[in-house]
């Protein structure tokens, strides 16, 4: 009998041999990217004598034709009693309702650590000479910073009142025709992720962390998040970790912690890699860096996700790209984005096994020349299957 995931008051999951997992198949390429990543994790649970029920709740596309609502109260509900779900991509409503569905479930479940490992398997096709150097995981928070949605349309009455105010407040005119957005970011939402993320540090064994801002230019935002990451390290990783400042550079047997400002550190993880291992940066920093890295490793067809809350133990593992509607139903498309955060479901889980197997498979696939059309047409001698064979082909190296 399949058992729901539960959470101890130590915030650790409790996850039986078959536990109940709710699932949004995706829009798009979902109808055929989420067989074959679902074919590969059956499996590879299996090994372990460990069987998943799969729940569909309906989000985006399929939810609105079948409810006249992109994201139903009963998906965000049976998310919130779940704790763990999965998705493939979901299409952003035209003309109103939700800015983006993935934003909306992020911040409705307070999903505030949108987790990005990035790392290069052999033989996937790369534009840089050495994509091996790149082994990075990025925390990007998730309910903060510009993404927060507070913004008013240029000539509304609410953007007039925000320029009034502000001319009162700071003494500073903004253009009648502008459109305002405020960006929030607090101590609260900068230290939960900062700590998440020097929690991964300790537990994986990385020896690097770095707090990736714009400080220079927000010095009461994005210069606060450096500044309280580094508070953090002092006053509750002091015996693991130090910052650059206090150690000199020379951390000894701990982990150092040091930032770079955003517009250098997307120079410098392309020119200098393996520099970086683990990075925590705000909402768009992060954006723009997951996405920077995964063009160096085979770009974000390839890239996993996971958004999670540490405290609370919810976490939705999901497809990083977009709905490539003109490609759906051929069976064509690569389902290693979804497949991977899978693994990184898996890894949230502690099925450790099982998702170490399914890398192993995943790279001895690829570098068999074993791949979709995507990476099929960038390398010599390939073997070009579909997106439901490359799943195949994955479970037999299993």
């Amino acid at each position: 009998m399949a058992d729901k995931i539960t959470i101890n008051d130590d915030s650790t999951l409790n996850v039986s041999d078959n536990p109940i997992i709710p699932f949004i198949e995706g829009d798009g390429t979902g109808v055929d990217i989420w067989p074959a990543a679902k074919l590969v994790l059956d499996a590879a649970a299996g090994k372990y004598g460990k069987t998943i029920e799969w729940i569909e709740v309906l989000a985006g596309e399929k939810a609105f034709d079948a409810t006249g609502d992109w994201l139903p109260q009963e998906t965000v509900d049976t998310f919130q009693e779940y704790l763990i779900g999965i998705k493939g991509p979901l299409t952003t409503p035209i003309g109103g309702g939700f800015r983006s569905l993935n934003v909306a479930l992020r911040q409705l479940l307070d999903l505030y650590v949108c987790l990005r490992p990035v790392r290069w398997f052999t033989g996937v096709p790369s534009p840089v000479k050495h994509p091996e150097l790149v082994d990075m995981v990025i925390f990007r928070e998730n309910t903060e910073d510009i993404y927060a949605g507070i913004e008013a349309e240029a000539g509304s009455d609410e953007a007039d009142r925000l320029r009034a105010a502000i001319h009162d407040i700071f003494g500073r005119d903004i253009r009648a025709d502008s459109g305002i957005g405020i960006k929030p970011v607090s101590k609260t939402g900068s230290q939960r992720l900062q700590r998440a993320a020097l929690n991964y540090a300790v537990k994986k064994n990385r020896s690097r962390v770095h707090w990736v801002h714009k400080g220079n230019i927000m010095k009461f935002t994005e210069g606060a998040f450096m500044n309280w990451g580094y508070e953090l390290v002092r006053e509750e990783f002091s015996d693991v970790a130090v910052g650059w400042d206090d150690c000199g550079g020379d951390p000894g047997d701990k982990i150092l912690v040091q930032d770079a400002i955003a517009d250098i550190a997307l120079q410098q993880v392309l020119t200098r890699p393996a520099e970086f291992d683990v990075i925590a940066t705000m909402n768009l920093n992060g954006d723009y860096i997951s996405d920077a890295l995964a063009a160096q490793v085979g770009g974000i067809g390839i890239a996993p996700g996971a958004n999670v809350n540490y405290v609370t133990g919810h976490g939705i593992f999901e497809a990083t790209h977009g709905t490539a509607p003109k490609y759906a139903g051929q069976d064509k498309v690569n389902p290693s984005s979804v497949l991977l955060s899978g693994v990184l479901m898996f890894e949230h889980l502690g099925w450790q096994d099982a998702a170490d197997d399914i890398i192993r498979a995943v790279e001895q696939t690829i570098g068999e020349k074993i791949v979709t059309y995507d990476f099929a047409r960038l390398m010599d001698g390939a073997t070009e299957v579909a997106c439901s064979a490359f799943g195949e082909a994955i479970v037999e190296r299993l």
